[in-house]
């Protein structure tokens, strides 16, 4: 691989890094499959670009509105499941259809064009060095800076209080912890996060498309399986900083994958190439787990 396909493949792994820390807070703090992601990341793409081509808004602005866009999707798909008693993974599959149609009234058509128009990179021209050698340090530093704020969220009594109605509902709302609260604004923290996920995707290839949410929900859990595989994750700053990891890593074996020609695989695979990665770092994990506990039990 190159230099140029190395640093694409870490500016793609940031991005999903934001993925991957909604699925994290989806699936592992408060143990809701959420399948909204599937419209929320075309979603906050199809925002960003139509607030940028159409209305001229600030790209930093534009970005921010369609974080806001992503925490309304996730905010509608807990309330379907918490007031309205809908399953909560068919909750998300019925917001994730609504969104396909509401993403193509938002760019008139199923994508939007980006090129020629100023995005949140636009300033880096300015530095005299390629742009495309710090995007990937204007992403990073993106990522470090949702990463700090969402521990430290999580360690306010507010997260605390969400990361216990996660493991044990009934004893939360023994203790007065209003779960359906919890689910509310954790489901709309994670859709925010994935919108704001598909605002810098479009914004780095020039383009926002009603299909890019495709495959979404996996990528966002390789990613947090992966980096809690490798990484230890005691903790929620370490289960966190992991999952960033896994995202950059899981791109990484993809292009790999991709770049490797023995293999004979082409762009089109990528789906496959998911597929695989995923299956094997479950079974991975799997066998990992079942090892540990018959090295426990040989211990005197």
């Amino acid at each position: 691989m190159s230099l140029y396909e190395i640093l694409g493949t870490l500016e793609i792994g940031f991005v999903f890094g934001l993925v991957a820390l909604g699925a994290f807070l989806t699936f592992r703090v408060l143990d809701f499959p959420d399948l909204t992601v599937e419209g929320s990341f075309p979603l906050g793409a199809a925002v960003c670009a139509a607030l940028i081509v159409t209305l001229d808004v600030n790209p930093w602005l534009a970005t921010l509105a369609a974080a806001l866009a992503g925490f309304a999707a996730g905010w509608l798909t807990a309330l379907l499941n918490v007031r309205f008693g809908i399953l909560n993974i068919l909750a998300g599959i019925l917001v994730a259809i609504a969104l396909y149609s509401i993403n193509l009234r938002i760019m008139g058509g199923p994508n939007k064009p980006l090129l020629g128009d100023p995005t949140v990179f636009v300033w880096l021209d300015g530095f005299g060095v390629p742009t495309y050698k710090l995007t990937p340090i204007l992403l990073g530093a993106i990522v470090l800076a949702v990463l700090v704020g969402l521990n430290l969220f999580l360690r306010t009594g507010y997260g605390i209080a969400m990361r216990a109605a996660g493991a044990n509902p009934q004893m939360a709302a023994a203790m007065g912890i209003d779960v359906g609260l919890m689910k509310l604004f954790g489901l709309a923290i994670a859709n925010a996060l994935t919108a704001m996920a598909g605002a810098l995707f479009a914004q780095v290839f020039g383009a926002a498309d009603a299909y890019m949410g495709i495959g979404v929900i996996i990528v966002g859990l390789a990613s947090v399986i992966v980096g809690t595989s490798i990484l230890p994750s005691r903790t929620i700053l370490q289960a966190t900083f992991a999952c960033i990891v896994g995202a950059v890593l899981y791109r990484l074996a993809v292009a790999l994958s991709l770049n490797a020609g023995w293999l004979g695989l082409q762009a089109s695979d990528v789906q496959l190439v998911t597929a695989i990665l995923v299956a094997f770092a479950l079974i991975a994990q799997r066998s990992g787990a079942g090892l540990r506990r018959r090295l426990t039990r040989g211990r005197p």
